[in-house]
């Protein structure tokens, strides 16, 4: 099969994401793209802004066992649990194709079972050749051990981004959940713990039930709800800390499908975006998607997508409202 290509010199899709410089603002997900390699047969890898890795743990993972994935109405719930090789054999095996990307960023995403194993995990990948990033998944709703339990807590989160950033020159993304009251005092723990850019969100904890059978869908019970369905959270989320912290670089993720969901996303603050669950649906979505925004920025006159972010057409009567959230927990509000 011919790869497609999709490079365009109608408009410079370049942006920054911290110390990072990305040829354009559309990543792939943790978890939905594999290890890259899966994908190079449709469409040229190289061309993306660039490819977030499965996340990657000290010890190979099995993952939950099955079923562990299920349709829902706009969305999917997943519950893999992590399943990866280990960082040796990733380093070892899957590491081959991703160092032969020249353009596209290469940005790893690490898990722990403790906030040890985070630092641990930076300090073996740092310095390696073709690895341009790290993205601490301080999230993930689906496993027994890690992930979420350290993206629920500030004082977590600010100690596992710090660790991690002792223990590496490379960019430190957080990637944070959505499972709590309020966004913003997580996205400032992690950038007090010296975080280059955030990620937000990851999956929205959830449920299926079969009515017939009376059992949950998937065997963990619970798992992660990603898709369409998440989309207005995710963006309520990131115009929140966008709010917030006006100057911390923004990765915004959750039910993004095509470049008008892109556009969203970077009006609402964002500076790049990752694709995920469209992945499997659609494989060429990535590509499609930076074809699409290289499209509507020459449409609109814009020379660039930094000329979108935060540009979202407010109240000013709103612009309070990350701060109304804190207060009203903190006892302070009606």
């Amino acid at each position: 099969m011919k790869r497609k290509s999709v490079r365009s010199a109608a408009v410079s899709l370049r942006v920054r994401l911290g110390r990072l410089t990305l040829q354009n603002p559309i990543l792939v997900a943790s978890g939905t793209f594999g290890y890259g390699a899966e994908y190079a047969r449709l469409f040229d890898v190289d061309d993306l802004g660039g490819v977030v890795t499965k996340s990657i743990s000290l010890k190979p993972r099995p993952g939950n066992p099955a079923p562990r994935i299920w349709e829902t109405a706009s969305g999917m719930l997943n519950a893999i649990g992590l399943q990866n090789t280990g960082v040796e054999e990733f380093l070892r095996s899957k590491m081959l194709f991703l160092k032969k990307l020249t353009r596209a960023k290469v940005i790893v995403n690490i898990i722990g079972e403790r906030i040890g194993d985070y630092a641990q995990i930076a300090r073996r990948l740092d310095g390696v050749p073709g690895i341009d990033g790290l993205e601490l998944n301080l999230s993930c709703p689906n496993c027994e051990r890690g992930g979420i339990e350290f993206g629920v807590n500030p004082r977590m989160t600010a100690e596992a981004v710090r660790r991690v950033r002792k223990a590496t020159r490379l960019p430190v993304i957080a990637k944070l959940s959505p499972n709590v009251t309020d966004i913003t005092a997580i996205a400032r723990a992690a950038a007090d713990g010296g975080a280059d850019a955030l990620s937000l969100i990851n999956t929205l904890l959830a449920l299926a039930v079969d009515p017939e059978s009376w059992k949950p869908r998937i065997a963990p019970v619970t798992g992660g709800l990603s898709g369409p369905a998440v989309k207005p959270v995710a963006l309520r989320m990131v115009w929140q800390v966008h709010r917030a912290l006006p100057k911390m670089p923004l990765i915004g993720i959750g039910g993004i499908m095509r470049s008008e969901d892109v556009v969203e996303f970077l009006l609402c603050g964002a500076s790049a975006v990752e694709i995920g669950t469209a992945n499997y649906i659609r494989p060429t979505a990535a590509p499609e998607a930076v074809q699409g925004l290289a499209r509507y920025l020459k449409r609109k006159g814009l020379r660039s997508p930094g000329a979108l972010v935060g540009r979202i057409q407010t109240p000013a009567r709103l612009r309070g409202i990350p701060k109304l959230v804190a207060s009203r927990r903190s006892g302070s509000g009606r």
